[in-house]
């Protein structure tokens, strides 16, 4: 049976136990980038492909449960959040059916995101995850990682009660950090985005790391330009989404 009501079931051999008596708290959204959903169902049940998903939400927005939400499924892989580096045990995959760029990156269709939102909301609601814990494959594993992708819609998802998320400054000339700045400025940067939940070592150093850092960001908040180099735009849009956490203190 499925955790999610409006789901068919397939089930997938590649799952295994939470560790450490992890549970849920995290929703991590995925592109297949695979040129059809059937094969990346397919994919996704293979013994051979050690790999899987919690949900697979197709096109036409049909959902499909391949592992039980309570099992641990092998979706993010390598990468982090708030400090945790097995993200596979705290947190729930959905892979949404999608080319991706290697295979020219189509638009999501509406039904597909409507079901993707509201499966979303559902687990949302039994698992208590917070907004500011829906996040991309790319969020918790920069510079390896580039799904969902600049056109998933996430301001339509916060819209609908999924994910937390600000209108992105707009674009402006003015200074910018970019790899090879050192200081208090680069410094600052670092511990704002480590502070939001990114894996970054905070060294007042603008190294490849805090690149590939500022480009998932740009890639979830800020996507009208991906380049990791840090403007205006991209610093009072991460500014303004750290007003929004719950229980934060200010950042000046």
């Amino acid at each position: 049976m499925a955790d999610y009501p409006a789901a068919d079931v397939r089930v997938s051999p590649n799952f295994g136990e939470r560790r450490a008596g992890m549970i849920p708290d995290t929703i991590v959204l995925h592109y297949t980038g695979m040129e059809s959903g059937e094969a990346a169902e397919r994919w996704l049940c293979d013994p051979a492909s050690e790999v899987s998903s919690h949900y697979l939400v197709h096109e036409d927005g049909r959902v499909v449960q391949m592992v039980r939400e309570e099992a641990r499924a092998w979706h993010a892989g390598k990468g982090s959040w708030n400090g945790a580096s097995d993200v596979n045990s705290c947190s729930i995959g959905i892979e949404i059916a999608n080319p991706g760029h290697a295979f020219g990156y189509p638009d999501f269709p509406v039904r597909q995101i409507e079901a993707v939102i509201e499966l979303c909301r559902d687990i949302g609601r039994r698992r208590g995850i917070r907004p500011q814990r829906v996040l991309g494959h790319s969020d918790v594993a920069p510079g390896r990682k580039i799904d969902p992708g600049e056109k998933f819609p996430w301001r339509e998802l916060a819209d609908n009660g999924v994910g937390l998320y600000v209108r992105p400054a707009s674009l402006a000339d003015g200074v910018v950090l970019d790899v090879g700045v050192k200081g208090e400025s680069v410094e600052k940067l670092q511990s704002m985005l480590t502070y939001y939940g990114y894996g970054i070592e905070i060294t007042g150093f603008y190294d490849a790391q805090t690149e590939a850092v500022v480009a998932a960001f740009q890639r979830h908040f800020r996507p009208d330009r991906v380049d990791g180099i840090a403007d205006w735009s991209t610093r009072d849009t991460l500014l303004r989404l750290l007003a929004l956490l719950p229980n934060d203190n200010t950042i000046s």
